[in-house]
């Protein structure tokens, strides 16, 4: 398997890159390649995917962990520039209307409808279950939560506002063989979930966990839980970036022994 961050909100130390707050990456494994996410912004998506080489119609499949727009807002440009048909996988909660109160109500969903990226050549394959949808590329499903999860915002229904579980936020799994990585978005679920979660779905030990965690403002038990139960399931590597929160991966990294930062630009092999 090869990661490419794409979308980060750092930019790393290439020129010609630029961080933005959000995420995607491309993964490349079994002779597919598949888009997780696509960022905020496409300007800013199709910029670093320039610079990094990476052309929209070589793309196999679109994966999107979750319906917030800084995982979504790149979209509509990613299928512009690609100009034509893509298989996108995702739960089908993406859509729900999604704000946030504070500090002012403002909309934090996907920017755009299903029917305007339908027509630009999206093809959605929505389900809260389980599902291979290329050979080594496995979506989650909808992640059982035993211990705490980071949901955040609300779901607008009739007119009421309603605290949003986040449901729909799932991670990608990339069988290795011997193993399996773990790409999440802002892992709303909680890592410790999604952790457990894909073990139990794979049967397989994480030889890399990536993406964003969700831990930015989690006080210190949380933070020495998560640690804790990430070695108790012996995950060989944390990658975190985007919503970690940079005083808690600093935690993760003095407390974990076996965590990196996540970058614009960033390629790891495994």
């Amino acid at each position: 398997m090869k990661l490419t961050v794409l979308f980060e909100n750092h930019a790393g130390y290439r020129r010609g890159l630029l961080g933005y707050h959000g995420f995607s990456a491309l993964v490349e494994h079994n002779g597919r390649k598949v888009l997780v996410d696509t960022g905020t912004e496409g300007e800013v998506l199709l910029r670093n995917m320039e610079a990094l080489g990476v052309s929209p119609e070589e793309i196999d499949a679109l994966f999107i962990t979750h319906g917030h727009y800084d995982h979504t807002g790149g979209i509509r440009a990613f299928l512009e520039a690609r100009g034509s048909g893509i298989d996108v996988y995702a739960h089908p909660g993406i859509f729900q209307r999604r704000v946030a109160l504070k500090p002012e109500l403002r909309e934090i969903g996907i920017p755009f409808t299903r029917e305007e990226l339908e027509s630009l050549g999206a093809n959605f394959h929505l389900s809260p279950e389980p599902l291979e949808f290329l050979p080594g590329f496995l979506s989650s499903g909808e992640i059982e939560r035993r211990h705490w999860d980071r949901a955040v915002g609300y779901l607008v229904e009739d007119g009421e506002y309603i605290q949003d579980p986040v449901r729909d936020d799932m991670a990608l799994i990339v069988d290795l063989a011997e193993g399996v990585a773990v790409i999440t978005g802002c892992g709303h679920s909680g890592i410790i979930n999604i952790a457990e979660h894909a073990v139990r779905l794979a049967g397989k030990p994480i030889k890399a966990l990536i993406g964003g965690f969700h831990l930015m403002g989690a006080k210190q038990e949380m933070l020495k839980e998560a640690v804790a139960r990430l070695k108790a399931l012996r995950v060989e590597k944390l990658y975190a970036g985007h919503c970690t929160g940079i005083e808690e991966y600093a935690y993760l990294r003095a407390n974990s022994g076996r965590a990196e930062p996540l970058h614009v630009g960033k390629v790891f092999t495994m």
